[in-house]
């Protein structure tokens, strides 16, 4: 007789039982393991999505002329930033930038505008401004605004003039005091052959103007808006407008194309900002709905 080898009924009973259990766990470990790689990839792209808006704003905002910061409600209406309050639901942060890169300089170790107004020189037309080249200043707003902008299209504000936030700086544009050079921001030109010097560009001459020996360069302004808000899922997406001119008149939704708005931030839950004096402080907030809710927050605090 030939000896055969197979399992017993028993010893069957066993493997079955023993498959199973691996079977069942297994598959319920490989879930996990999977569900967990889609958590930790999902939650590193919102962590550097919203720092990476948070930053950008930030950095922005580190440029900007403080008393220049206002809130916007989706109507358009206007609260300067110290004076939000939570009774109202704003949509928009505004303010009008330095021109940083100019003051840097880019080509040498001197900047492109200097910051200084000679009290002793010029006249009701014109502001002497040493160390200032105009022609590189008209250079390196062309390139930034993508041809949209140049430096008559510039402004100058008097560092420690007073100023009327909600009239001096054109966020209303039913005013007029902009255009008669007695605002906050005082449009300016070049003068042919004479980079060291500006000139008024509305036709009115600065006869009247508190002159101060410190000022700051603006080109443009800039706005984070919160849109496409989606009541359903209680998400928009954030964008920054850029090259526009409010003391000219324009708002920040006039030119609604690719080289005056940017998308920050898709999937955004929350844009909320604060000032406390001179200090802002923001925070972006996004969301998933991907495998269940998750939210995360990005806080920044700008002097």
């Amino acid at each position: 007789m030939k000896n055969r080898f197979a399992f017993t009924m028993l010893e069957l009973v066993f493997v079955i039982v023993i498959m199973g259990i691996i079977g069942k766990f297994g598959v319920e470990f490989l879930a996990q393991a999977y569900n967990s790689f889609i958590f930790s990839k999902i939650n590193h792209e919102l962590q550097s999505n919203s720092e990476a808006a948070v930053e950008l704003i930030a950095k922005r905002l580190e440029g900007r002329i403080k008393d220049s910061v206002i809130a916007r409600e989706a109507n358009k209406n206007f609260d300067p930033i110290g004076d939000v309050n939570n009774s109202k639901t704003y949509a928009v942060l505004e303010w009008i930038g330095s021109d940083t890169d100019g003051f840097r300089g880019i080509s040498d170790t001197t900047p492109n505008w200097s910051g200084i107004i000679d009290l002793d020189a010029g006249n009701s037309n014109t502001l002497v401004s040493p160390e200032t080249n105009t022609t590189k200043t008209n250079t390196l707003i062309a390139i930034l605004s993508s041809g949209t902008a140049g430096i008559n299209d510039s402004a100058i504000f008097f560092t420690g003039a007073d100023s009327d936030i909600r009239t001096g700086y054109g966020w209303d544009t039913s005013t007029t005091i902009i255009n008669a050079q007695k605002g906050a921001m005082h449009p300016v030109q070049s003068v042919a052959g004479q980079p060291t010097q500006f000139t008024s560009s509305t036709g009115t001459d600065f006869s009247g103007v508190n002159i101060y020996e410190y000022y700051k360069l603006a080109w443009t302004a800039y706005a984070v808006a919160m849109e496409d808000y989606n009541s359903t899922t209680k998400m928009g997406n954030l964008y920054l407008y850029h090259n526009y001119q409010p003391w000219q008149g324009e708002q920040y939704d006039d030119n609604n194309d690719s080289l005056h708005k940017s998308l920050l931030m898709q999937n955004v839950s929350t844009f909320r900002f604060t000032a406390i004096g001179s200090i802002m402080k923001i925070q972006v907030c996004t969301k998933t709905n991907l495998i269940e809710e998750y939210s995360l927050c990005k806080e920044k605090t700008v002097f």
